[in-house]
This record gives structure tokens, sequence and C-alpha cells, in this order.
């Protein structure tokens, strides 16, 4: 490791170009801009301080910007990191169910979770147990919420949130490359023409991690670390396997579950929810566009780490500045930034015929965001996803399923 990790970083002066500084720089705007609004959104409902969200922000920023820094120069590949969307998306409904120190100690036992399955070397065998469809339909579930928040969010702001709608899609119709980024922009510029911005306590200032002792419960376990670690697999990693393969790269995968759970078991005392492959974003710094040498494509990769550390270490700054933007542009935002995923997920639950009845279940149960046994609603959008899947496909020979 430290050889490899040695000669490709001897060879990266050679291999930086400006194409691959932006294409680190666009994974932040677009990372920024579609996902980590939905952090705050999770703070505010968890009534977090604005120390606790200013330190989770820093986690999870310098801990994406670490992973991918020793991923891509070990592995020379352009292997980027990412916070969790789904488990942020996650946070979102479950955090306030639970004392933050008992969030900390399921974030620390998911994270050693996905560290220890890369030493075992069995993340194929271990995807192979878990039911695609019941688990993209929790996952569409959680999403789902946020693209009904978008367009609830109309009344509120109308001048704000029905523009934004039609840029999005103007520019999805487009194949625009950052929608979402753009999206965010127009947002902010009629909010300011409306004066509903307020950011008179905007400094730029460093941000000061916070330490949280953890505490470990049966119902944080079940509640939290479990669907957090069943998303970060199926959710994340494994997409972000599948882009880096289309791009041509075999990037060894239990070595990048080894760095990034071990990363996410670092920063989880200071709030990290967990990092882990980057899936939508990846696919910026594994193109031509990035680098037209493949070979040299790895220096994109680092420049996204670098970007991540820089910002991230303003994570406070970023707070005050989305803590004075309207409730309606953060709704919109985050609700837009995450229509790939809610119509991949939704797409992918619904699929296989024989697992439809499964994988609705999972995402009704799932929506319907109620806590039993003081366990949230993803843990029993999967007992019954996979009790609903096991009726409708046991014996299935005897009794054949009518579609």
């Amino acid at each position: 490791m430290l050889a490899a990790f040695a000669r490709n970083l001897r060879d990266l002066p050679g291999a930086l170009t400006p194409s691959a500084v932006l294409s680190g720089l666009l994974v932040i705007v677009i990372g920024y801009a579609s996902s980590l609004v939905i952090v705050f959104q999770a703070a505010a409902n968890a009534n977090l301080t604005p120390g606790q969200t200013s330190s989770w922000v820093l986690a999870i920023t310098v801990g994406s910007g670490l992973s991918s820094l020793i991923m891509s120069l070990w592995f020379r590949q352009p292997v980027v990191a990412a916070w969790s969307t789904p488990g942020v998306a996650l946070l979102v409904i479950s955090l306030g169910q639970y004392a933050f120190s008992e969030a900390i100690g399921a974030y620390i036992l998911a994270s050693a979770a996905i560290m220890l399955l890369g030493f075992s070397g069995l993340f194929g065998r271990v995807m192979g147990l878990l039911p695609m469809p019941i688990v993209l339909g929790m996952l569409a579930g959680i999403l789902i919420r946020f693209g009904i928040a978008a367009f609830d969010a109309i009344p509120d702001a109308p001048w704000i949130v029905l523009p934004m709608i039609v840029v999005f899609f103007v520019l999805r119709r487009r194949n625009f490359r950052a929608p979402a980024a753009i999206t965010l922009l127009v947002g902010l510029v009629l909010a300011f023409v409306s004066s509903a911005v307020h950011v008179d306590s905007f400094t730029l200032s460093l941000t000061a991690p916070e330490l949280t002792a953890p505490t470990f419960s049966l119902q944080a376990l079940l509640g939290l670390a479990l669907p957090l670690f069943a998303l970060a697999l199926t959710g994340q990693n494994a997409p972000g396997q599948a882009v880096l393969k289309n791009a041509g790269y075999d990037a060894p995968i239990d070595k990048a579950l080894i760095v990034t759970g071990g990363i996410s078991l670092l920063t989880a005392p200071f709030g990290g929810h967990g990092v882990t492959l980057a899936a939508i974003t990846a696919a910026l710094v594994t193109g031509h566009e990035a680098h037209p040498d493949k070979d040299k494509r790895y220096s994109a990769g680092v420049a996204t780490g670098v970007w991540y550390i820089v910002t991230g270490i303003f994570g406070a700054a970023l707070v005050a500045l989305f803590a004075g933007l309207p409730h309606a542009l953060i709704a919109a935002t985050a609700g837009l930034g995450l229509v790939s995923a809610i119509l991949s997920s939704l797409s992918g639950a619904m699929t296989a015929v024989e697992g439809r009845e499964g994988a609705l279940a999972a995402l009704l149960c799932t929506a319907a965001n109620f806590s039993l046994l003081g366990i949230g609603a993803p843990f029993w959008g999967l007992v019954f996803g996979l009790l609903v899947h096991f009726i409708m496909t046991w014996n299935r020979t005897k009794f054949p399923a009518k579609s």
C-alpha cells in the first residue's frame, strides 16, 4: 500500500490538469446543492445545536475528502467518497426519535460493520442476502417524502419554488450535467430579490469539532444502525462500484469498504453518519471530461478530496448560511436534488414482478413514518417488506403469481 501510495503521489503533479481540478470542484458543488441541505433538515428536526450541526458537516465533508484522497492515491483510480445521501434522508425522519448519543452509537456500529465486511471479503455474498426490491422499496419510502415536500412548499413561496421546478426539469430535458446546482442558484437569486434571505449572522469561520460520547441501545441498533448499514451498501457502495466498472475501473471494493468504514468510525463521535463510495457524482470524475488519460484520471479523485477538506473546515459558515435561507427554498432544493434517486429506487423496486408486493409494503410502511416499540418505520419497512415478500414467493410453483 505505502509503495503504491508514494509512487502515485510522486506522479500526481504530472497527472493533475485544470479539467481534473474543475471536475473535482463540480463534484462538491453538486453534492452540496443536492444533499447537504438534507443534513440541515435532519439537524433541525432533531433540535441539534449549531455546534453539533457544524461538527456533523465537518465530519462528513472532511471524512469524504480523506477517503477520496486515500483511495484515489492507493488504487490509482478516480475513486471518490461521499456521505450517505440515503442515510441522511433516513435521519430526517428518524434522528429525532433517539437521544443524540444513541445516534452516535448507531453510527459507530454501522461503520464498524461496514469495515468488518470489507475485511471479510463477503460484500457480494451479503448483497445477495438482501432482496434488492425490498431495500429499494424502503429507500423509496424514505426519499419520496422529500419529493412531496418540494411540491408542498409551493404555497409558502410560489415565486421561488415554481420557477425552480420548471428550471430543473427543463435542464434535465436538455441532459444538463448539474441541474440541481443551477436550480439552487436560481432559487437563491429569487430569494435575494424577494428579501427572503437573512444572513446577518454569517461569518467565514473555521469549524470546531464537537465530541459526543456514544450510548448504545437496542432501539437505535435496529432503527438506525441496521437501516444505515443496508442503505450504505445498496444505495451507495453497490451503485458506486457499478459506476466505476462502467468506466472501465476494477476498484477493489473490499479495500474501499475498509477505508470508508474506518474513516466513518473515526468521524462518528463528531456526528458523522457515515462515508461511502460516491454514486451519482462519481461519474463526474471517471469520464473523459475529467482527464483524457485513463491512467492519470485518479488526479480528479485527489482534487475532489482536497476540495472536500478545504470547504469542510468552514462547516460553521455553511450552517450559518443555510440557516438564513427560506424553508421553501431548502425543501425544493432537497426534493429536486433527489429526483434521480427517487426514480431509480422506484423503478428498481418495481422491476421484478415477484418482488413488487414486498417492495410496495416496504415503501408504504417506511413512508408512514411511525414508531413502534421505540423503533422507527424504516426498520419495520424492511420487516414487513420481507414478510410480504416471503408470503408472495413461498412455494411459487404451487401457487403461481398473477402478473
